[in-house]
């Protein structure tokens, strides 16, 4: 909390920006006309170069980096300069569910990766975009080796702020995304590094229409944290582009709930100020 507003920061990011044009004009207009304050860019879509120009028209809008290892697109450098990261038609692993069981046997280099996610990295500071944190597409960061890659570029670059990913399933994936962060929070602090306290963004994934978006407020609310991020998947409607992506995500609803006057009221009631990564307090791991 600031010496000057004593309410919990409450940073609305939404995911994927540059996935298709559409989702970025989604986005933007949930910015102008909702309660977005943050995006995490994608830099390996079709979409970036144009959706990275339309940035300059939003300067309040916080801007991170959603690097990503998997996925329906390729990956920026050649399957020969990256050759664990994909397979033999230079295709990345499509999912975490595939990703993370090779990673933990070893058959992801971590230089493979490093060399990926610089080169997303580089992508993004060429458009001119200046980034306030680090995230991953599909979380995959939560993975020891992952993060580590993550901050170390993340340190080379002068940006110290990164998605705590958390859970509150019973399962297995809930239990382990609780283990995983455990484990995140404990490195942030030992390498002085920043991430809201609280979050969102595992188990409401795409699935956030208004009444889900108002209960995932209302458990932020719950933690008591100085800090909470609300992760968020919004959308233009009518994006035929989006097909390619199987992901059976709600971006409609979101992009209807990030507008809507309940929402912003919700966030009113429960004692936020809404503000970016950057308006992060020193010390909020």
């Amino acid at each position: 909390m600031s010496a000057a507003d004593p309410r919990p920061l409450l940073v609305v990011n939404a995911d994927d920006y540059g996935l298709t044009e559409g989702v970025s004009r989604g986005i933007l207009e949930a910015h102008r006309n909702g309660v977005v304050t943050s995006v995490s860019v994608l830099s390996l879509t079709p979409a970036f170069e144009t959706s990275a120009r339309w940035l300059a028209d939003a300067p309040a809008l916080g801007r991170g980096a959603h690097l990503a290892a998997v996925g329906e697109d390729p990956p920026l450098l050649t399957a020969s300069e990256v050759p664990t990261l994909v397979d033999r038609k230079g295709r990345l692993h499509n999912s975490w569910r595939t990703f993370l069981p090779s990673a933990a046997v070893g058959r992801i280099d971590p230089d493979d990766l490093r060399r990926e996610f610089a080169a997303q990295l580089d992508a993004i500071a060429g458009a001119g975009i200046a980034i306030d944190h680090l995230d991953t597409h599909q979380n995959i960061h939560m993975w020891p080796m992952v993060a580590d890659v993550v901050m170390g570029l993340g340190e080379e670059r002068g940006v110290r702020t990164i998605r705590v990913t958390r859970s509150t399933g019973r399962g297995v994936v809930g239990q382990t995304v609780k283990r995983l962060s455990h484990r995140l929070e404990k490195q942030l602090e030992q390498r002085g590094w920043n991430s809201p306290e609280a979050s969102t963004g595992l188990d409401e994934a795409g699935c956030l229409e208004i009444p889900a978006m108002v209960a995932a407020l209302g458990r932020l609310a719950e933690t008591g944290a100085a800090s909470a991020e609300l992760a968020t998947h919004p959308g233009a409607p009518g994006d035929a582009a989006r097909a390619r992506y199987n992901w059976d995500y709600r971006w409609d609803d979101e992009f209807e709930a990030l507008q809507s006057a309940t929402v912003l009221a919700a966030i009113e009631e429960l004692g936020f100020r809404l503000g970016t990564f950057a308006d992060l307090p020193p010390g909020a791991t």
